[in-house]
């Protein structure tokens, strides 16, 4: 519903938005939108493309991924069967709004890491 101004009513639950936001920001969904931004690709070619994640976290966070429309899944019926997912409009729409936190993610690692190393250098603090 909207408003006379044409604006969102408020959500009775405050909270629903980060609803989403656990969607994307867990540890590995926006990794797989990122891995699916040129096309459909097959399990194996996402599990190669995605650092250090296990089979069964990959396996998942794409079904989470399709249960909330971001991707889809397709099975073809040949020997051996294959499967390959996809993005949705929707999947589509999260990637570009992602997009620049991810790019800036890998422009800053290097930083990152440095910053860390200095932290965890420096006697006057506790471990992490």
């Amino acid at each position: 519903m909207t408003t006379a101004g044409g604006d969102p009513e408020p959500q009775a639950d405050g909270c629903r938005p980060r609803e989403v936001l656990d969607i994307v920001g867990d540890k590995w969904s926006l990794l797989v939108v990122r891995n699916l931004r040129e096309g459909p690709r097959r399990f194996t070619e996402l599990k190669r493309g995605i650092d250090g994640i296990s089979q069964r976290m990959l396996t998942v966070t794409l079904r989470g991924l399709e249960r909330d429309g971001i991707l889809t899944r397709a099975v073809r019926s040949v020997m051996p069967p294959n499967v390959s997912y996809e993005l949705t409009p929707m999947g589509t729409s999260l990637r570009e709004a992602t997009a620049p936190l991810l790019e800036w993610s890998i422009a800053h690692l290097a930083l990152i890491d440095a910053a860390r190393a200095a932290y965890d250098a420096r006697t006057d603090t506790p471990p992490a």
